[in-house]
């Protein structure tokens, strides 16, 4: 059966995760026994069920062992690639004792090792049989301008920092020019979007320049978004504004420093040429600013690049297992070593035919390590208030790294049911509340590709989504109970604190750093509990004050029982829940000035997003609340195009 038979046309219909009313959130607590509704997937190639038994298994003996056991064996498996994240710290290389641009290691891998398209235009159309097709940058370029550039990126590619003082360096990274040893393209992939088959997508405005590899022997493909048509462009134009460059560069580094797996950004430049765009999609388009952001990151391989080959039939179905064995090969080398001795298997039901073993089908463990990357990504998330806003699944990255940065949106007042994205605004499929189960129904259709290339079958599938949830909800637990700073998670009072703050439209990231000011003190009287939250519990009337009273009183005897000193807890807090976060505003109030040649707001922006957790003397103004204009159209929302 072919993927395109997986095109919903159903409203997402899992909801046991999390809840889009106020009233009902806090049943995103308790651990579910999932179901995929089978409504929302159409014919499927395996079960749906979730409620299925879990039981490791040695593959060299009958001894049954603990489900902790099994997760600890998966995660062991897993270990040293996680720690390999994208992180700030740099291999040493500095001012003095990094590379030139003339002396990055290109290596280029993927189109060496993958097939291609035969063609090189830019012309569009329909690629068949290929992953990407050859097509060097092409946007119009007059006196480049770097507006901002990331030091920490360019220390884990050992680029030297005097290299962004070179005048030609705008020029590679609008591509104007090209740097010798890059062989640029663009990939092939499909999805869905909003939950509808689309069929091919690719790469309409992102053009990859190749990859290089570090001291480290570390893998980094560098990617220029904005740099003109491919064959995938459809009738858009290929190009992208400094509007939503902007955007892009600051998220992705604002993300990487709050601890949350991201693609990265290693520069933004101007292009000295103007780009037509209705924002509004209300025929009244102008011109602004072109801009190019080059996004780092080890591989932009997406759920959607395995879909659309193995919806185009048996013929194609190879190129699913090549892209598979090269992901596993160059991005998961340690599935690639498993052997029978590490004994990972597991039982998904009643009878012996219900054995799942990872370690004798290395793309089920594969399936299995994307399924757990992506829901801990959906729940940092969730802990730090983050909406994607197009969670299509072109948009999943296989690495469980955030991509594409569209109209996203941290939560400012708490509301479940938030979207940044205008497109989404009649069902809400992407709001704040709905993302675990949309992270889900993802890896469904993830599942669905590989199964249609029978590398994976119906009970491997099965498990793989039964990980998704199992994981979602221990980190997503882990994360809660480390943000109110208590010893143990509390169902009862994290769901009622989350309806509160629901209810009275409380912003979430001030609320959880206020809360750190707390004293674990059950002599408190009474009326001084809400002291030190007068700040963020704004206008609440008396009986809103004596449900928050309720809750703080609830929230102290957990303290008060933890033991741990006030002081001691404040630090702790304070190191989960960020003071700053990217608040579109202050995005929105960057953008302006940089759109009349004023870059010293980006710049100062992105010095703010590498601390957020720091207090920064002199910055207080960035934590405050949303201005009024910060909720008109186009900075609070915006369309899937901006």
């Amino acid at each position: 059966m072919l993927l395109s038979h997986f095109s919903p046309k159903s409203p997402l219909s899992l909801r046991s995760l999390i809840s889009s009313s106020s009233t009902s959130y806090s049943s995103l607590l308790p651990r579910p026994k999932f179901r995929l509704d089978p409504s929302s997937l159409g014919k499927s190639h395996f079960p749906t069920s979730f409620a299925c038994r879990r039981r490791f298994v040695s593959s060299c003996s009958s001894d049954r062992v603990s489900m902790e056991s099994a997760t600890s064996s998966v995660d062991a498996v897993t270990a040293d690639f996680k720690n390999q994240s994208l992180s700030v710290e740099g291999n040493g290389a500095g001012k003095t004792g990094g590379l030139k641009l003339e002396d990055l290691n290109w290596d280029n891998s993927f189109v060496k090792i993958l097939p291609g398209d035969p063609r090189s235009d830019p012309l569009p159309r329909q690629v068949y049989h290929a992953c990407y097709t050859k097509v060097s940058p092409s946007a119009e370029v007059e006196n480049p301008q770097l507006v901002a550039w990331s030091e920490s990126v360019a220390r884990f590619l050992d680029l030297d920092l005097e290299e962004f003082e070179r005048p030609d360096f705008p020029l590679y990274f609008s591509g104007a020019s090209l740097m010798a040893g890059s062989v640029p393209y663009a990939q092939n992939y499909g999805g869905h979007q909003f939950g509808s088959w689309a069929g091919q997508l690719g790469d309409g405005r992102a053009i990859t320049l190749g990859e290089v590899l570090n001291s480290k022997s570390e893998r980094w493909e560098l990617q220029l978004k904005g740099a003109g048509k491919t064959p995938y462009s459809r009738f858009a134009d290929g190009l992208a504004v400094l509007r939503s460059s902007v955007r892009e560069f600051l998220c992705s580094e604002a993300m990487n420093h709050l601890g949350i797996p991201t693609t990265r950004a290693l520069s933004l430049v101007t292009t000295g040429k103007f780009v037509t765009r209705d924002m509004f999609y209300d025929g009244n388009p102008k011109d602004e600013p072109g801009a190019i952001v080059c996004r780092v990151a080890p591989s932009f391989l997406r759920f959607g690049s395995y879909q659309l080959h193995a919806s185009r039939g048996k013929e194609d179905l190879e190129i699913v297992r090549a892209l598979a064995d090269y992901a596993i090969k160059h991005h998961f080398p340690h599935i690639e070593n498993m052997t029978q001795s590490e004994s990972l298997s597991f039982t998904t039901g009643e009878d012996e035919d219900s054995i799942v073993d990872l370690t004798s089908n290395k793309y089920a463990a594969w399936a299995v390590e994307i399924s757990e990357r992506t829901a801990s990504l959906f729940a940092r998330w969730q802990g730090v208030g983050f909406t994607h806003g197009v969670l299509n699944t072109d948009n999943m990255s296989i690495l469980g790294l955030t991509i594409d940065y569209g109209p996203f949106g941290f939560l400012d007042a708490f509301d479940p049911s938030f979207t940044p994205n205008t497109t989404d605004l009649p069902g809400r499929r992407y709001c704040f509340a709905n993302q675990p189960d949309v992270g889900l129904w993802n890896i469904a259709q993830f599942g669905a590709a590989l199964s249609a290339a029978g590398l994976i079958n119906e009970k491997e599938a099965n498990y793989a989504m039964e990980r998704y949830g199992t994981k979602f909800m221990d980190e997503y637990q882990a994360i809660m109970t480390r943000k109110l700073g208590i010893p143990k998670y509390n169902k009862q009072l994290i769901g009622k604190l989350l309806n509160n703050m629901a209810v009275d439209k409380v912003d979430y990231t001030n609320f959880f750093r206020t809360l750190s000011n707390l004293k674990a003190d059950p002599n408190l009287p009474e009326d001084e509990l809400l002291v030190p939250l007068k700040s963020v519990l704004l206008d609440i009337g008396k009986e809103r004050k004596e449900a928050w009273t309720t809750w703080v009183q609830s929230y102290i005897q957990e303290l008060a029982a933890s033991g741990i000193s006030d002081e001691e807890r404040k630090a702790q807090m304070n190191s989960v829940n960020p003071k700053y976060i990217l608040r579109n505003y202050l995005c929105q109030t960057a953008i302006d000035a940089a759109e009349v040649g004023d870059y010293s707001e980006v710049r100062r922006l992105l010095k703010l997003v590498e601390c957020p957790y720091d207090e920064q003397p002199g910055m207080e103004k960035y934590a405050r609340l949303p201005p009024a204009w910060a909720y008109r159209p186009g900075v609070c929302m915006l369309s899937c195009s901006s």
